[in-house]
Parts: C-alpha cells; sequence; structure tokens
C-alpha cells in the first residue's frame, strides 16, 4: 500500500507583488529576474558556508538578482573566499554595477559557526554595513567524518561531537542571532535552512551526519511554527524554508578538480536555481530532485519512512532483508502510478 537589535530597521526597497512571477523567472533557463520581495535588486543576503559548493553557487545566484552578499565561512577558506568574493564582483559587474559599487556589495566575513562569539560579529557586520538581512542561508555543514571515521552508533564519537557541532549547534547559533533582529525589520526575509534527505529516511551507514539533520529539519520545522503563532499569521515578515538538496556534485560527494560532474548528480547553480524557484512560490520543503531522482521517487521513499512508524515495521525496513521485496514492488507500482498520473500521496 502506498503509504532586538540597534541596526535591525532598514530602507524597505520596492517589492513587485508577484510571487508566482518570482518562480516563473527563476525556474527557467534566463537569468533571474527581480520578482520577489525577499529575492530583489539591492536586499541582503547572508550565505554561511559560502566558500564552495552549494553555499559558492548560491552566492552568485544572489548577486545576479543585484543583491548584496555577505559571505562566511571558516577562516581558513580564506582564499576560497575571496575567490568567490570576484566570482559575486563578476556578476554584478555583468548586470552593469559599477565596480567601486560592486566592491561595496560584497563582504567577506570568516566565521566559524560553531563560536558563538563569531556569529555574532558577523551579525554586527552585517547590520553595521547594510542595516538588514533579507535571506539568511544556513548552509555551513560537514559530511560526519572526522580523520576518515564517521559517527556510527557505536564508533566515532569524535565525529559525531564535530559533526552536531557545525551542522546544528551552527544553525541554532545563526538563527538565535540573526532571526531576532531580522523580525524587527520593516521589510520581509526568509530564513534557509540546509537539510538532507539523509535527515528523512535515514540511510544506514553515516549515522551522526544523518542525525544532524533530522535535526536541522526538527529545528526548522519548529522556526517556522514559532514564526506563525509567536510573530503573527505571516510571521512577522520572515519565513522559514528547509532547503534539501539531492544529488548535488560538490566536494561534500567527491567534487575536486578535474573531476567530471556524474550524470546523475545536479551541479550546484541546478539545485540553487531550484530552491530559488521554490522559496520564491512560498514552499517550507523545499526537496530537489536530480539526474537520477525525481519527485515521484523521492515522495515514495519519504512516505515509506513515515509509515515505518504508521504501520510499526522494523527500523529502516526500507533495507531489512524482509522487506526488501516489498519495498521493490511499492515503488515499482508507486511510479507507474505516477507515470500514468494517478499517484495520490
Amino acid at each position: 500500500m502506498l503509504p532586538t537589535s540597534p541596526h535591525s530597521r532598514g530602507a524597505s526597497p520596492g517589492r513587485p507583488p508577484s510571487h508566482a512571477a518570482a518562480a516563473q523567472a527563476l525556474s527557467g533557463t534566463a537569468s533571474f529576474a527581480p520578482a520577489h520581495p525577499v529575492l530583489h535588486a539591492g536586499r541582503v543576503a547572508v550565505i554561511t558556508g559560502a566558500a564552495s559548493g552549494i553555499g559558492a553557487a548560491a552566492a552568485r545566484a544572489f548577486a545576479q538578482l543585484g543583491m548584496r552578499v555577505a559571505l562566511a565561512d571558516l577562516p581558513a577558506a580564506a582564499d576560497a573566499l575571496a575567490a568567490v568574493a570576484a566570482a559575486v564582483k563578476a556578476e554584478l559587474a555583468r548586470r552593469g554595477v559599477p565596480a567601486d559599487e560592486a566592491t561595496k556589495m560584497v563582504l567577506v566575513v570568516p566565521t566559524d559557526v560553531t563560536q558563538l562569539s563569531q556569529v555574532v560579529a558577523l551579525k554586527d557586520t552585517v547590520y553595521d554595513a547594510w542595516h538588514e538581512v533579507g535571506v539568511l542561508m544556513n548552509n555551513a555543514g560537514i559530511s560526519g567524518a572526522l580523520g576518515g571515521v564517521q559517527g556510527t552508533s557505536l564508533d566515532g564519537l569524535d565525529a559525531w561531537h564535530a559533526v552536531f557541532n557545525v551542522n546544528v549547534f551552527g544553525v541554532v547559533n545563526v538563527q538565535q542571532v540573526f532571526v531576532p533582529a531580522m523580525l524587527h525589520q520593516e521589510n520581509p526575509a526568509m530564513v534557509i535552512n540546509t537539510g538532507s534527505k539523509q535527515g528523512i529516511t535515514n540511510p544506514p551507514g553515516n549515522t551522526a551526519y544523518n542525525a544532524s539533520k533530522a535535526a536541522v529539519k526538527s529545528l526548522t520545522e519548529g522556526l517556522a511554527h514559532h514564526l506563525r503563532t509567536h510573530a503573527g499569521a505571516a510571521g512577522g515578515g520572515v519565513s522559514a524554508h528547509l532547503f534539501v538538496p539531492g544529488y548535488t556534485f560538490t566536494g561534500l560527494t567527491g567534487a575536486t578538480a578535474g573531476a567530471a560532474k556524474p550524470a546523475a548528480a545536479w551541479s550546484a547553480e541546478e539545485t540553487v536555481k531550484h530552491m530559488l524557484a521554490r522559496v520564491a512560490a512560498g514552499d517550507f520543503y523545499v526537496l530537489c530532485p536530480d539526474g537520477e531522482t525525481g519527485p515521484e521517487m523521492d515522495q515514495l521513499r519519504v512516505m515509506w519512512a513515515a509509515a515505518d512508524v504508521a504501520q510499526g515495521r522494523p527500523a529502516l525496513s526500507r533495507w531489512h532483508r524482509d522487506y526488501k521485496a516489498l519495498f521493490e514492488e511499492y515503488m515499482r507500482e508507486g511510479q507507474a502510478l505516477a507515470a500514468e498520473g494517478q499517484l495520490v500521496l
């Protein structure tokens, strides 16, 4: 069966009204168009984990929209941050922004998100310079291995601590430092927390990473609820979004100098473009497809995982020898129904 800051109020840039138009513009192959009150020229995007991969791609995408961009990553990544800053300025130049103005539209703030004092310094630097934040992209994360050892159920304790310090407490630090100031802005804003499909379906192996991303899902859902219920129906003008990439070719998945992107993977740019289209449309759960996994397959896997709880099956039954054939049959039937337009979840 198918289962409060003194620097928090900034000027309000002009804001076109149509979210649907934003989604259409952002999902196309043309360059991004400013058609959303947050994803709009002149607004401010703050990105953690900005030195590479999805964070760097997001920085370039925000620059294509004419946004001001604050880049944060570990101090050890200073050279990579500088390279991303140069790429962002190049995108602004392609929009016709003069070089001296483009320089003022990019901030590089080396930041270890596990250190609360450094996160506070990041927030103060951004608000002192630009007086607002439109997009807070909480993207810093590590893969779960420390010294080649992953955190499993019975091993890798140091890896567990490292992964949770970055992937969970880093997100909490950034969220709790920035969001109170964002709530006091007169113009709307959004928080995008980067999760993972592994935090939803929990494939065996890298347990520390899975658990950390499951925590990010939970805390982002909690943020969205809090914004709805304690900050007014519109979240005080701040929305929350859980960004769940698919198989994306980044440093976490084997992207190194000279390595060819596997056909099954999306580029970081493709993943970010999909993310922007979905948050522009107002989606909370931004579950990204890739070259081998379409939306229906993702939906079926998520529903199977939830049904483990609802139906009392063994934990992670998808990988249980007694349920393997049943899962495969469920996927075949579900994808066949989807192809006929009959899949109802």
